[in-house]
């Protein structure tokens, strides 16, 4: 299995985030509300993840992609620290699920993007890379979209971890399949990320090999998105951290 890239100097951990375990427990908390209070449990991980992405970058007037944005979350948080932000999203329903669609935002596909080469300061998705059946295609445009210089923000939840079945968890462990199947029968209708269709299982090594392999970017973090600084080395243990990871953050700088 590939091992993790080196760690590459560059911004780490600026002032207005903190990996520490009392960040962790507050962030794996508030997945119990995801259901009942989406605005909180989204709120906090939007400004969070722009609080993580501004330690790498500067985002006060940059233009940044938001890749497969849903109802703008994160969009809005990106917007409120400075930045001029587009979203897209391929399902309409997406985007209208909590409130009318934000400003700038588009029905587009991950595996196409309606950019030019080298239009964006940052390009960000936080979530959809296992939504889609071709990943490293869509990794590759948001590549593509972003300028030399500028940051790829990617992540992801891997399909072994906890959560890797989506609601469907922790069933999946036995297939995607059985899983699905499973929630069907005990709820009466089949489940929103239905393996196979709209959830696809990518493991922490596949994105690790594709960073890795990518000529056109330099890797300046590939972490556990959930964890406090000192667990990070998790990554870095091939098999452990297919598991241990939970959901894997690829922070990429585009060559110049």
């Amino acid at each position: 299995m590939a091992s993790a890239p080196p760690r590459q100097d560059g911004p780490r951990l600026a002032p207005g985030h903190r990996a520490t375990l009392a960040r962790s427990v507050r962030l794996l908390s508030a997945f119990r509300r995801e259901q009942s209070e989406p605005e909180y449990f989204y709120g906090l991980m939007a400004r969070d993840t722009v609080a993580q992405l501004g330690s790498y970058t500067d985002l006060d007037g940059a233009t940044v992609i938001d890749v497969g944005t849903g109802s703008g979350f994160f969009a809005r948080a990106l917007t409120a620290a400075g930045a001029r932000c587009t979203g897209i999203d391929h399902d309409l329903a997406e985007l209208t699920a909590h409130n009318v669609p934000g400003p700038n935002t588009l029905v587009a596909s991950a595996l196409a993007l309606p950019f030019r080469t080298g239009s964006a300061d940052v390009c960000f998705s936080s979530n959809v890379l296992e939504h889609v059946p071709d990943p490293w295609r869509m990794a590759d445009e948001m590549v593509r979209v972003t300028r030399p210089g500028g940051t790829a923000f990617l992540s992801f939840t891997n399909w072994l971890s906890p959560w890797g079945g989506h609601e469907t968890s922790p069933w999946h462990y036995l297939g995607g399949d059985r899983a699905a199947r499973r929630y069907e029968r005990r709820n009466g209708r089949p489940p929103k990320n239905h393996f196979g269709r709209c959830l696809h299982p990518v493991s922490v090594s596949s994105a690790l090999k594709w960073a890795r392999n990518n000529d056109d970017v330099t890797v300046l973090d590939a972490l556990p998105r959930y964890h406090p600084r000192w667990a990070e080395g998790v990554v870095r243990i091939p098999g452990l951290r297919e598991i241990a990871t939970w959901n894997l953050v690829l922070i990429l700088r585009k060559k110049t």
